[in-house]
């Protein structure tokens, strides 16, 4: 409930707010500002009665409307924030289309210079970062991958799994399959087909995605450095001018 409290407090442009909360017995009801444009999930892959598809510069400011409300929970707010359950489907939109974080009902929250304890496991299957399969330690790193396959599910319009239609087959998962089209050279061919892109930004973002998706925690992006690139990519900053905020040379595929 002191959580709660605290995430109550959060104030950012690019978060929806938390407007109050009840508590009866063990059921626990978080209320929301209201979001009138639906979520990601359904501006990329249609439902709740929509057929229009959100076009290439949309999906690209809208991520980084999460992106910088991401780094304000990692490193702008008195306490450092862990969202645990970042997803398309709770990325709001609101009445001029930008993008809004949402749903903090899994967030966890600890002082800066402490170390976040183990806890269970919580999430999304397809979002959730490998190294929790082994520590259920969240991190500012964890959520950075969540987020890296929100990229790829936005520039690719594929969903991070797509479930096999016989048992003994394999599921496909989009970070792999991202990964080896990159390693094949054939990067800007993960894009939707009909989305009209520059191919160097598309590559651009897409290298990103497999930045933060990388499988060493260590090695993944602060979220600071994923809203600088996503800025550059919009054109609000120049990338030419403006020194570099990371390589993805390296992080962009696994070893």
């Amino acid at each position: 409930m002191a959580e709660i409290s605290s995430i109550g407090r959060l104030q950012h442009r690019c978060l929806v707010p938390l407007r109050g909360w009840c508590r009866k017995g063990n059921e626990l009801m978080l209320v929301y500002g209201y979001m009138p444009n639906g979520n990601l999930s359904q501006w990329i892959f249609g439902g709740e009665g929509r057929r229009e598809i959100m076009g290439w510069a949309a999906r690209r400011r809208v991520l980084a409307d999460v992106a910088e409300g991401l780094q304000y929970l990692h490193q702008g707010w008195e306490q450092v924030v862990l969202h645990r359950d970042v997803k398309s489907s709770n990325i709001l939109l609101d009445g001029e289309m930008r993008g809004r974080l949402g749903d903090f009902g899994l967030a966890k929250l600890y002082e800066r210079g402490a170390a976040p304890s183990n806890t269970r496991v919580v999430g999304t299957l397809g979002y959730l970062a490998p190294e929790l399969a082994l520590v259920a330690t969240p991190t500012a790193a964890s959520d950075v991958y969540s987020f890296g396959v929100v990229v790829l599910e936005a520039a690719c319009g594929r969903r991070p799994i797509e479930r096999a239609a016989r048992v003994e087959d394999e599921d496909w998962v989009l970070v792999e399959w991202v990964r080896e089209m990159h390693a094949e050279g054939r990067l800007v061919e993960v894009a939707k087909n009909g989305m009209d892109f520059r191919e160097e930004e598309m590559e651009l973002v897409v290298k990103l995605g497999l930045a933060c998706c990388h499988p060493e925690p260590e090695k993944r992006p602060a979220m600071s450095e994923v809203v600088a690139l996503l800025l550059a990519a919009e054109g609000q900053r120049n990338p030419a001018t403006d020194p570099a905020p990371m390589s993805l040379s390296s992080g962009a595929a696994a070893d």
